[in-house]
C-alpha cells in the first residue's frame, strides 16, 4: 500500500514553508476560497509526477518573488520508507528520490501513482484533443514504462521533423533527412497506437460499471478511439502527406493528432450529455483510471479529490462516499470548504477521517 506520511512545501505557490502529517488513510483538508487546499493535493502530485497537475510553467508553481521552491515528501510503499525531494531553482530543476538523484525524471513516473480530480478536468470533455491525449499519456505512462519512453522519443523527432519541414535542409536530396525521421516517427509511434488500442479496449467496461455506480441510472457510454493508424499503414499515410506537410510546414499525420470521442447512449457526450451527465463520466473514467492502476501495481494509488462537494449533487456525493470509503480503496486526500459537511459526509462510514484546516 502507498500511503504519504509527511510533506514539506517551501516557497511553493502560496506557501512560505509550512509542514503536513498525515495519519489516516482518509484526509480532509478545510478551508476557505484561495486559503491553499488545492495547492496542497497539487504538492502531493508533484511528488508523484515530478510536475503540477495544473500548469507545467515552474514560474506558477514558485511563490511571488522567489527564485524557486522545494517540496519534500516521506511515504511508505509495501512496508518501505521513502524520501522524494523536488526542487526547482533559477529555473533548473531537480528530482531525488532516497537521496538519489534522477537522471531523467521519466525514471520517476509510475513509482508513486495517484489519480486527480479536480474542477478543471471537464476540459477534457469539453475542450480540444489534446486534453483527451494529455489524460491518457498520464495513465498509460504510469502503466506501462515502454509506453512513456517510446511517447518521448516520439515527441523529439516530431519536433525535429517540424523544424526540418520550417527550415528545409540544403543540397541535392533534401527529402532524404524527412526519411530517416518518418522511419523513426513509424518506429516509436506504432507502439503508442499500439498500447493505446489494446487498452481502450479493456477499460471501457469499467468506466460503464463506474458510471452506472455514480448516476445511479444505466445509460450506455463508450469511448471511440480516433487515429488515422486504425485505417491505414504508418509509413503509407506519411509518405502521402508529404507534400502536403511541406506546404503547411508540420506534420499533418500520426499519433500526436489522435482523439478520444465521449460517447452517451452513442451521442457526443460534448454536446448532447447535461452537465450531471457529464459530471457523472468525469468520476467513473477517473475512477476506472484508479482501478486499473491498481491492478496493474497490486496496489491503490494515491486519490486527490479536490473540491467534489461543490461539483455533485448529494446523491452523487454520497455514491462517492461510499465507495472511496471503502477497503478496496487506498490513502484519499479530498478537500471541501466545509469542515462539518466532510464530517457529516463520512459520519454514516466505517472510516474515521483526519482533518487539516488551512
Amino acid at each position: 500500500m502507498l500511503h504519504i506520511q509527511k510533506i514539506s512545501l517551501i516557497q511553493f505557490k502560496n506557501y512560505s514553508r509550512q509542514d503536513f502529517s498525515f495519519q489516516r488513510r482518509i484526509v480532509g483538508i478545510t478551508g476557505r476560497n484561495g486559503s491553499g487546499k488545492t495547492n496542497l493535493l497539487d504538492a502531493i502530485y508533484y511528488l508523484c509526477f515530478t510536475r503540477s497537475y495544473f500548469t507545467s510553467n515552474e514560474s506558477q508553481n514558485t511563490q511571488y518573488q522567489t527564485n524557486g521552491f522545494r517540496l519534500e515528501g516521506y511515504l511508505e510503499k509495501n512496508g518501505q520508507p521513502e524520501k522524494i525531494i523536488c526542487t526547482v531553482k533559477d529555473g533548473r530543476k531537480e528530482v531525488s528520490l532516497n537521496d538519489e538523484k534522477y537522471d531523467r525524471f521519466s525514471r520517476h513516473i509510475g513509482q508513486f501513482p495517484a489519480v486527480m480530480i479536480a474542477p478543471d478536468d471537464a476540459e477534457i470533455i469539453l475542450g480540444g484533443s489534446e486534453e483527451r491525449r494529455k489524460w491518457l499519456d498520464t495513465l498509460l505512462s504510469q502503466l506501462y514504462p515502454e509506453y512513456l519512453e517510446h511517447l518521448i522519443v516520439y515527441q523529439k523527432i516530431l519536433l525535429q521533423r517540424n523544424t526540418l519541414l520550417k527550415n528545409p535542409a540544403p543540397g541535392p536530396n533534401p527529402d532524404a533527412l524527412l526519411d530517416v525521421f518518418d522511419l523513426q516517427l513509424v518506429q516509436h509511434g506504432t507502439p503508442v497506437f499500439e498500447i493505446r488500442r489494446r487498452f481502450l479496449d479493456s477499460f471501457i467496461p469499467q468506466v460503464q460499471q463506474l458510471y452506472d455506480y455514480i448516476s445511479g441510472t444505466h445509460e450506455v457510454v463508450n469511448i471511440r478511439y480516433q487515429c488515422t493508424l486504425l485505417e491505414e499503414d504508418y509509413t503509407a499515410q506519411l509518405t502521402a502527406a508529404r507534400y502536403r506537410d511541406m506546404q503547411l510546414q508540420r506534420t499533418t499525420t500520426g499519433i500526436h493528432r489522435d482523439d478520444l470521442q465521449f460517447l452517451l447512449n452513442d451521442h457526443l457526450m460534448k454536446t448532447s450529455a447535461s452537465q450531471g451527465q457529464r459530471k457523472s463520466f468525469l468520476f467513473a473514467l477517473k475512477l476506472a483510471q484508479f482501478e486499473v492502476i491498481k491492478q496493474q501495481k497490486k496496489s491503490a494509488p494515491l486519490l486527490l479529490l479536490d473540491d467534489v462537494f461543490e461539483k455533485l449533487d448529494q446523491e452523487r456525493v454520497l455514491r462517492l462516499i461510499n465507495l472511496v470509503a471503502g477497503e478496496n480503496y487506498g490513502q484519499v486526500f479530498i478537500t471541501d470548504t466545509h469542515a462539518e459537511r466532510l464530517l457529516q459526509a463520512f459520519s454514516e462510514t466505517q472510516e474515521a477521517i483526519q482533518l487539516i484546516s488551512i
